[in-house]
């Protein structure tokens, strides 16, 4: 869409039907419906946590726990890694339109979503962590209940993430709420990488001798075989698999407490406004959902630009891990590591929304994704230093953090310029954040799906205290080579987004004129009906 087009849809019409409020009130009482206080933005932003807190835990350590502690074969791990998330994808736009067509309740229409799924939800995440007693049907177990938590979770997260459009409707309080949201939500990838990482760190069963490329058993003197490995390689003595197993376990009943915790903070610290008093539009297919959303041309670039983006980063998310213990030699130090990234994004979110704020959020993109470019690049050439590898890390945890603001904070965005060119398609939201998160998840099914199964091809040992170079290798890749031509990618798509600060600027003025008439008008109607 060419800038501006649409925007004269409303302008001649706004500007002859405006009328002056003499004595100022209706217009005071406008602004205050849009104002948001810091107890409701922090309320709302606390709602965040539980999808990053799971999502930060599962993301870092699921594959090494299929791995190394389910003691899967890399194969399977890969099965459950890719048709979880796929799974988690398609449901997405399903939950999506039920939302869309869901009936206004007296505590809104996204909350009680939210509340009835948290629950189910917390039971399939603990179980999720559990090395059931079996050896058959293992595969099947962790397939379920991975499938099931994405299920309940998107049945949160989907309605928490529209619940962006209904807190209020000026422009710059979303902005503002925005921030507060992707502040709390590093926050909980910081506390996710904490919980588990530390927990299971503490409780981190001893690697597997390997010898000329054969795992050994653990059996008669394999005590002294484990003692004598590198240091780099060592576990802390002691440490049996089963404790392992039990870390994990409460490192989950821990996360399951703060999901419940964080579900109730949101659903009685925020209050959901009624859409339009515009009726909303029909309901659609799921293809007519899908022509209308990447029908809008600057909806399509930001979602394929976020995409390849997304997908970089959950690539080095899901094999940061393996590749600090298995390559870089750091198997007792790996959860730290991942705790100073997070760290680090934390305090660079506040950075990148002063960013966004004085210099556009497309330029925000552009620096913010590209700086973590040049560390993914010194991680691999630089020969293996602990404290290298931490400053590296505070460093990537800066274009992480960017990674995580920009698309939430621009989405809102692109809506907007949805309302403005179809001013008589409403009530769509849910749909637009469905779809964006659709083809993020099944993106990182894909990739996750193929790694894992790259690891299988290169032959990785399970718990082996080292690894064959061809293992090495194809780590090295997934977290350095293919993550930048993913991010490069990506930006050559950002070039063609249309929407800069100007033209949001104008989306901005024109809905809340037609909000302003929209009000007078229910106004109005509310006057004559009390006068008759």
């Amino acid at each position: 869409m060419a800038k501006g087009e649409g925007v004269e849809q409303y302008s001649n019409a706004s500007l002859l039907n405006k009328t002056v409020n003499s004595d100022g009130i209706e217009l005071a009482r406008k602004r205050e419906r849009g104002t948001l206080s810091i107890c409701n933005k922090l309320c709302y932003a606390v709602g965040g946590a539980p999808y990053q807190i799971t999502g930060c835990a599962l993301g870092f350590f699921l594959q090494i726990y299929l791995l190394d502690v389910a003691q899967l074969d890399p194969f399977y791990a890969s099965i459950i890694l890719f048709v979880g998330r796929a799974w988690d994808a398609v449901t997405d736009p399903t939950v999506g339109f039920l939302v869309s067509r869901s009936p206004w309740t007296r505590f809104g229409r996204m909350l009680p979503w939210i509340i009835l799924s948290t629950p189910l939800a917390v039971v399939c995440y603990f179980l999720i962590w559990y090395v059931p007693p079996f050896e058959d049907g293992k595969v099947i177990w962790y397939l379920v209940f991975y499938c099931l938590f994405q299920t309940l979770q998107t049945c949160f997260h989907v309605p928490y993430s529209s619940l962006t459009m209904f807190i209020t409707s000026d422009q710059k309080e979303r902005d503002s709420a925005t921030a507060y949201r992707m502040t709390i939500e590093v926050l909980g990838t910081v506390i996710g990488t904490a919980i588990q990482g530390q927990i299971v760190g503490m409780a981190n069963a001893p690697c597997v001798p390997v010898l000329n490329g054969v795992p050994a058993e653990l059996g008669g003197n394999a005590s002294s075989v484990l003692l004598s490995q590198p240091e780099s390689n060592s576990s802390i003595p002691g440490i049996s698999l089963d404790d392992t197993k039990n870390a994990y376990m409460i490192a989950s009943g821990i996360i399951c407490g703060i999901y419940i915790l964080c579900a109730i903070v949101l659903f009685f610290g925020v209050r959901e406004k009624k859409e339009s008093c515009r009726p909303r539009s029909e309901p659609m297919s799921f293809f007519q959902g899908m022509k209308l959303v990447m029908g809008h041309g600057p909806y399509a670039k930001l979602v394929m630009g976020f995409l390849f983006t997304s997908l970089a980063f959950m690539l080095l998310e899901g094999n940061f891990a393996l590749f600090c213990s298995s390559t870089l030699g750091f198997r007792d130090d790996f959860q730290n590591i991942l705790l100073v990234i997070m760290l680090s994004a934390t305090l660079a979110i506040p950075f990148w929304q002063w960013f966004l704020t004085r210099f556009g959020k497309k330029s925000a993109v552009y620096f913010g994704t590209s700086s973590v470019v040049p560390f993914m690049i010194m991680v691999v050439c630089v020969k293996s230093s602990l404290i290298v590898t931490y400053i590296v890390a505070f460093a990537a945890g800066v274009g992480v953090a960017a990674a995580f603001l920009l698309p939430w904070s621009m989405l809102p965005d692109v809506v907007d310029d949805f309302q403005v060119a179809n001013p008589d398609s409403v009530g769509h939201e849910a749909i637009f954040y469905s779809f964006y998160v659709f083809f993020t998840k099944f993106a990182s099914g894909v990739s996750l799906g193929v790694s894992t199964l790259s690891l299988d091809f290169a032959g990785y040992i399970t718990r082996g205290c080292s690894q064959p170079a061809e293992v090495d290798l194809t780590l090295r890749l997934l977290v350095s080579a293919a993550p930048i031509a993913l991010i490069l990618v990506g930006l050559l798509i950002f070039r063609s987004y249309p929407i800069d600060e100007e033209r949001r600027q104008g989306n901005r003025k024109l809905l809340q004129e037609l909000r302003d008439q929209e009000a007078e008008s229910e106004s109005d109607s509310t006057e004559l009906a009390n006068m008759a």
